[in-house]
């Protein structure tokens, strides 16, 4: 009978080895709002994270943001010095693609400020992402409104691609929409349920359609707040107070608009009117007005709300404005 000889290489003290699946290291592309607030979450439940940017000075943009959000957390007594350190040792930024080679599962996670749909920009990420990960890894999309079918369908292996929505506040909402592509295989769906049990989320099953759940309430919500708004019923204020205490809502429709970044949130009315032609889907005109002079929402320092170093002062948007 032949000797089974292993490789000596195996016994080296050095080696470091990673059992697959172990879901040590993930990637995030794109590190707009929503992307900082995946990676920190993520880095907070101990999972090493490389995010990709468009440029150094990007890079070194995102760092600065995402060590301010720490630094409130810390003055609300919701995190030490030593942790926030932890958390920023587990990410790092590159605008090299061949740097998330090892990552296990890769979430995309773009903005693109471009007008009309992102589809396309999003199929180009996919294949970048493709051709330097391993043939099992996951990659999944935090996209709202577009498809993972039509997004995998570029892929060699489509089977791969999962739809994974986080909701803002991604540190606060305990759960994560995942969506199963026309050919996602069992495998990837599992392991994007693993992934986010480890990222502390409950899995909220979806078929494919696009806005899902969140997106397709919310929608109709913020528009129908923005015709109360309108029509001199109420103010941003007093609107955002009511569906609080009313519902028990984190966020008003405004608060939340803000959040979410009125341009993203027009493009995600745009996409849904565009899929099922509904007039509940149809961007208000309010909204469309304060994009148009950059009026962004939170991120920008104003929306509905005026902010000031990203928090919300007194000052709202007010019915005379928007007419």
């Amino acid at each position: 009978m032949a000797e089974l000889i292993e490789p000596i290489e195996d016994y080296g003290l050095g080696k470091k080895a990673v059992k697959k699946g172990t879901l040590s290291k993930i990637a995030v592309i794109g590190a707009g709002s929503m992307g900082q607030e995946i990676i920190l979450h993520v880095s907070k439940c101990g999972i090493e994270v490389v995010f990709i940017d468009i440029s150094e000075e990007r890079i070194k943009e995102v760092f600065k943001a995402m060590d301010k959000t720490l630094d409130a957390v810390i003055n609300r007594w919701g995190l030490t010095e030593s942790e926030k350190r932890g958390i920023l040792q587990r990410i790092k930024g590159t605008t090299d693609y061949s740097d998330i080679s090892e990552c296990e599962l890769v979430i995309e996670s773009i903005n693109s400020k471009k007008p009309g749909t992102s589809i396309n920009v999003r199929k180009e990420v996919f294949q970048k992402v493709e051709s330097v990960v391993a043939k099992d890894a996951i990659i999944t999309s935090n996209t709202a409104t577009l498809m993972i079918s039509e997004l995998a369908s570029v892929l060699k292996n489509p089977e791969r691609a999962v739809g994974l929505h986080f909701l803002s506040p991604a540190d606060k909402i305990r759960i994560v929409e995942v969506v199963r592509g026309a050919k996602t295989s069992v495998d990837a769906y599992e392991m994007v349920c693993k992934f986010s049990r480890l990222v502390q989320k409950k899995v909220i099953n979806c078929h494919e359609s696009p806005g899902n759940i969140h997106t397709r309430m919310v929608v109709p919500i913020i528009n129908e707040a923005c015709e109360i708004l309108m029509e001199g019923v109420a103010s941003v204020k007093d609107i955002d107070e009511t569906m609080k205490l009313a519902n028990g809502n984190l966020f008003g429709p405004f608060e939340m608009a803000d959040r979410i970044g009125l341009d993203k949130l027009l493009k995600w009315m745009n996409n849904l009117y565009e899929e099922f032609g509904e007039q509940k889907y149809k961007a208000s005109p309010v909204l469309k007005r304060l994009v148009r002079i950059n009026h962004f929402g939170r991120r920008a320092g104003v929306g509905f709300y005026k902010y000031v170093d990203g928090v919300a002062t007194e000052e709202t948007v007010t019915c005379a404005e928007i007419r």
